[in-house]
């Protein structure tokens, strides 16, 4: 079974196989420990069921990124699975490989990315001219979480070994 964390923005998701669960955290890192309980009792699946764990990595919530990866990591290294990133570009460009993404971050800018474009921020203005370059945009509309099992299974099936770090596409206040 795969475990999939995500606390990228508000509350909590997990998927587990293809059971999601919804979770309305204002403070996720005490919220999460019983949520992934929680998706494992209502799934009659024990921690010792999972077979890996992806956590998404980016963009979105700086600290919720943060904790996510801390607890997936944690997980992983106490059960001996592996952990994997998901960005949310990946989620999006799964359903369609061709797509523009933007997302607007609520700063006044979008986070981007495409198969002409690696993920980064753009102005409105540059969003209206790059999408053009892409038959379609998304990112206005919720991307599906399921996806994310079946990224988690590609890479673990392709051996990649990707380094499961924040997607940070701009400065923390903190580096200003």
């Amino acid at each position: 079974m795969i475990l999939v964390i995500n606390t990228s923005s508000n509350g909590i998701d997990l998927l587990l196989d293809d059971k999601h669960l919804h979770v309305d955290a204002e403070k996720q890192a005490l919220a999460l420990p019983d949520a992934v309980n929680k998706i494992l009792e209502q799934n009659n699946a024990k921690m010792a069921d999972l077979s890996a764990v992806g956590v998404i990595v980016g963009p979105g919530s700086f600290t919720g990124i943060r904790m996510g990866i801390a607890y997936a990591k944690g997980l992983a290294i106490g059960l001996n699975i592996p952990v994997v990133p998901v960005n949310i570009f990946e989620l999006y460009m799964y359903e369609t490989p061709d797509a523009f993404v933007a997302i607007d971050s609520g700063r006044g800018d979008f986070f981007v990315a495409s198969h002409l474009h690696e993920p980064c921020t753009m102005t409105i203005d540059e969003v209206e001219t790059e999408q053009m370059k892409c038959p379609s945009t998304v990112g206005h509309k919720p991307y599906n979480l399921i996806y994310a099992k079946n990224i988690v299974e590609e890479k673990i099936k392709n051996n990649a070994d990707e380094t499961v770090i924040p997607m940070y596409l701009r400065p923390s206040y903190a580096e200003k």
